[in-house]
This record gives C-alpha cells, structure tokens and sequence, in this order.
C-alpha cells in the first residue's frame, strides 16, 4: 500500500478542498471548506451554474443589499458542500462568517441558517458540521450549538487553552492548526526548518490528542494545515487529519512504510485535567504569543477572503 492507503487504515482522512474533482479523486472520508477555499471554488468552471443559482436564490429571498450578501454567500457554501457530499460518506464542514467571531448569539444564528439550508438541499444535519474559530465567544458557540443537535468543527486552533476550552464545551470536532503554527516558529526562531518529529506544529497535536484521550474526552482532534507530509506521517494515528490534495498526491505516490505515531490507547498526558473559566481560558491563552498572533491573523485572513468572495459576485 502507498503511504495514503495505510494512512487511511489508521487515521480518518479528510480532503481540505472545495474542488469536487480533487475529493473524487482521493476518496476521503470528509471534506472541509472555509472562506478560502469557497473563494477558489467559486471561481472554477464547474461551480459557475452554483454562483447563477445562489444569486437568484437571494435576491428571490428579498432584503437589502447586504442581506442579500449574506444570503448568496450562505446559500454558495452549502450547494458547493452538497456537491462534495455527492461523493464522500462522511460530513462536510462549512463556515460561519468569520466576521462574527467574536459575537455569540450572531454565530449562533448563523449556524441553525446554515443547517436549514442544508435542510432545504435534502441535507440532515448528522452530515454537516459547522465550522468556528475558537475564540472564547465561538466555543461558547459551540457548546450551544452541541447542545441542540449541531455538532460544530472549531478551527483556527493554536494553543492549548483553545483545545482544553473546546473539550470542556463538549464539541464535536477541534481543527488543530499543524503549519501555521510551524510557520511562526520558523520566522521567531529564524529557522528554514524543523525535524518532523520536533515542529512545533506536531508537537501541539500531538500534546491535545494525548490530554483528551489520558482524561476520557470524546472531541475529536483533527490535525489541519499541513506544511509538508512529514508533518502527517507524524501524526499518523490521529483521529482525523484533514490533507489538501497536493500533499493527498504526494502521499499516494509514496510507497514507503507508515508507522502508526499516535495511539488513543497508549495516550500518556503530562498535562493535569484543568477546569477554564472565561478569565482562565483569556490568561492561558494570552500567554501564548504563537496562538494570540495567529487566531487574530486567521480571523483576518478569513475575512478579507470572505470580503473577495463577495466583491465577486457583486460584480
């Protein structure tokens, strides 16, 4: 087997693409999408006949134009993310606007929308997760959510007080980011490079999967953003990862061996159970500068992404 087949013996392979064509060909079991890549979706060919029909289906739906907007956006994510569903088993993760990242209620809202779109697609909603950065208002999000049957995906995860926060809300999905985090250690250490085994990246995973499974929580860790495949052959046994399909290629064109790295009955976690409030989880988080940084940059990012999608399909 080729290192993509033995990783999917292990671990649960999730394609981070909102190209229909790529998660056909790499059979994975998820999908996730976000901002990003909804923007790139849009724009191909394919997906052409999904921006007519999301336009028409807003302005039908009436309201001002900023309602509108948001309807077009809303109605885009979720008919990309029925196309995806068309070909995996599993669940798709779409977005909440990442604008409302730090407003609990208006997620919230934004989220149940969500999940009745995908409704009115013929979709229910154990196939759907909803996607939320975790800040401390988006996991308080979650915990709502999860509490009336919307299980919810939180991303842009960098610190441990983030993943400690997630577990105690009872979500269902955490989405660990790997590369971004490697990315800041390189240019803070002025580095090209880390031996897998020690990028930093890998070692914060590889610390949460260790902290839920030693203390008998059931979220899922999802290792997201990947920089290169030595960063998920060691995190090989992880609960899920979720891979873009250039490195889903390199992986498949690999036919070395793959040991398993993590395993949920071996977790050994140095880390005592802790119990955050609000004011615990902002100091814990706070005094990562790695985390502070990137939330904050990943929330921007998102949102100018967000801000390019809707400029396009004003145009």
């Amino acid at each position: 087997m080729n290192k993509l087949e033995q990783l999917k013996s292990m671990t649960t392979v999730v394609a981070d693409t909102g190209d229909l064509s790529a998660v056909q060909s790499f059979q994975p079991e998820d999908a996730t999408t976000n901002p990003s890549l909804v923007l790139k979706a849009a724009q191909l060919p394919a997906y052409q006949h999904l921006v007519s029909e999301a336009k028409s289906w807003a302005k039908a739906q009436g309201g001002d134009a900023n309602q509108i907007m948001e309807n077009t956006c809303d109605y885009l994510a979720v008919t990309i993310g029925k196309e995806i569903l068309s070909a995996i088993p599993g669940r798709i993760s779409t977005e909440v606007d990442s604008r409302l990242s730090f407003n609990t209620e208006a997620t919230v809202a934004r989220a149940q929308r969500i999940i009745e779109l995908y409704a009115q697609q013929g979709i229910s909603k154990d196939r759907v997760l909803i996607k939320i950065a975790s800040t401390w208002e988006g996991i308080q999000a979650g915990r709502i959510l999860e509490q009336q049957g919307i299980n919810c995906n939180l991303t842009l995860l960098f610190s441990f007080a983030q993943a400690v926060a997630c577990a105690q809300a009872g979500v269902y999905l955490i989405s660990p980011f790997v590369g971004r985090i490697l990315d800041w250690y390189k240019k803070a250490n002025n580095v090209d490079a880390y031996p897998a085994a020690e990028d930093p990246g890998v070692v914060s995973v590889t610390r949460i999967f260790n902290y839920y499974k030693q203390h008998g929580y059931a979220t899922i860790v999802m290792g997201a953003s990947f920089r290169n495949t030595g960063e998920i052959e060691q995190l090989a046994g992880c609960d899920r990862l979720t891979i873009s399909p250039d490195l889903m290629q390199q992986l498949a064109q690999d036919t070395g061996n793959l040991p398993q790295v993590l395993n949920s009955a071996l977790a050994n976690s140095e880390d005592s159970k802790l119990d955050l409030d609000e004011a615990g989880f902002r100091w814990l988080h706070n005094e990562d500068a790695m985390a502070t940084e990137k939330l904050a940059e990943g929330i921007r990012n998102f949102t100018r992404d967000q801000e390019k999608l809707e400029a396009m399909l004003a145009s």
